[in-house]
């Protein structure tokens, strides 16, 4: 059968532009790479540090990571079947077991090195092996703005370059969040502070009363305060047992907008902060490796939209918050593997603006749920625990 002579130009790939090389925005690339088109990330630093600490991959983000064709062994993950939570006070602990179902491996969940799962994720999208056509990684390249419309991108040093398909994935401070929405929104304070930091798990050998930290299911130790403020240790282990990171979340009474986003602390500001807390706990914050950062947790509102045009905002651009259900790089990565299926080979240029509707359809209400949700985790006593709750308990 001859073919078409419009087949050529349906199967014509989309020239898209992914502005931001965090998880979100290598996955958005993955993504759409996979159905065949030419994509370009633009990303303001030169990738040339180690980025953050340890992440969870829950059940949800692993399905995208095996739609994406990921190899778990370069995850060097722990496995994460659920989480024990212990009063500050100290105690028995109480097992939360994920009712979900596990993946043809037996797994439910990754505890993995944010860089080990970045890596990967810049694998997919770049590397040579990844399905479909490489995608080209700018770095240094910093955004200026946007034109949302006409799908154009001006950069700091002046350059103007055309696509069919901008995707804002450029994180909580996002320049295209700007543009798609015609004015400036910030993140706004939660009143909540975090101490994150990592160390070899080597310090642990020879220590006592460990049994509450290594015994019990594979997964994460829940550390709450019996007290009404907020302090919340979350520890678990990554890069398969190596490292062990520690995250200790607290009310921050320090004006936020007196203080940078996130400053170094010693091991003594952390003791002073969670000295109600048990000793067997505390020794998780005097094994810390400095440097010990000091992040303030802040999201956004709910935005009026996410598209504008051909522009889509994605990740922590579209709906950043705290990380206390441990779902952001869950929803970046939905988010990214949504746009990818929604944006096949074969989609015309003068279509995009109607696909992205169906993105904002499908996505942001879901962003939206569990932005809020996280966040009052955090600031509304009686929603703490809430989703651990909702899971069975064992002895």
């Amino acid at each position: 059968m001859a073919e078409s002579p419009h087949s050529e130009r349906e199967q014509a790939p989309l020239r898209i532009f992914v502005v931001g090389a965090g998880l979100g925005g290598l996955a958005a690339a993955a993504s759409l790479r996979r159905q065949g088109h030419r994509v370009e990330i633009f990303e303001s630093s030169l990738m040339n540090r180690e980025i953050g600490a340890a992440i969870t991959v829950q059940a949800n983000a692993m399905r995208v990571l095996e739609y994406l064709g990921y190899d778990e062994r370069n995850l060097k993950g722990v496995d994460f079947f659920g989480t024990v939570r212990f009063s500050g006070s100290g105690g028995e602990g109480q097992t939360n077991l994920f009712l979900i179902p596990r993946n043809s491996m037996g797994r439910a969940g990754w505890l993995c090195h944010r860089t080990d799962l970045h890596d990967e994720l810049k694998r997919l999208a770049v590397g040579e092996d990844g399905a479909g056509p490489l995608a080209k990684l700018n770095l240094g390249q910093e955004v200026a703005s946007c034109d949302p419309v006409a799908g154009t991108l001006t950069l700091k040093n002046g350059e103007v370059h055309q696509a069919d398909l901008i995707i804002g994935a450029d994180g909580i401070h996002s320049v295209i969040r700007t543009s798609v929405l015609g004015h400036v929104q910030k993140a706004l304070p939660s009143g909540i502070s975090t101490f994150r930091c990592l160390f070899d798990s080597a310090k642990l050998e020879g220590l006592a009363d460990l049994e509450w930290f290594t015994g019990g299911i594979s997964g994460a130790k829940v550390v709450t305060s019996p007290e009404q403020r907020f302090r919340m240790l979350f520890l678990f282990p990554c890069r398969g047992g190596t490292l062990i990171n520690v995250v200790a979340h607290h009310v921050d009474d320090r004006d936020p907008d007196q203080h940078e986003w996130n400053t170094k602390a010693s091991v003594e500001e952390v003791l002073d902060e969670f000295k109600s807390f048990h000793p067997q706990y505390l020794k998780f914050l005097e094994l810390a490796d400095p440097p010990i950062l000091r992040w303030q947790l802040r999201a956004l509102p709910i935005l009026a939209t996410w598209i504008n045009g051909r522009t889509a905002l994605l990740g922590d651009a579209a709906h950043a918050t705290l990380p206390t259900l441990g779902q952001g790089a869950g929803m970046a990565l939905e988010d990214a593997a949504a746009i990818g299926c929604l944006i096949p080979l074969g989609t015309r240029r003068e279509d995009i603006p109607v696909r992205l509707e169906a993105y904002q359809h499908l996505r942001k209400s879901r962003g939206e749920f569990v932005n809020q949700e996280s966040l009052e985790q955090a600031t509304e006593p009686s929603k703490r625990g809430k989703y651990a709750r909702c899971k069975y308990s064992c002895d």
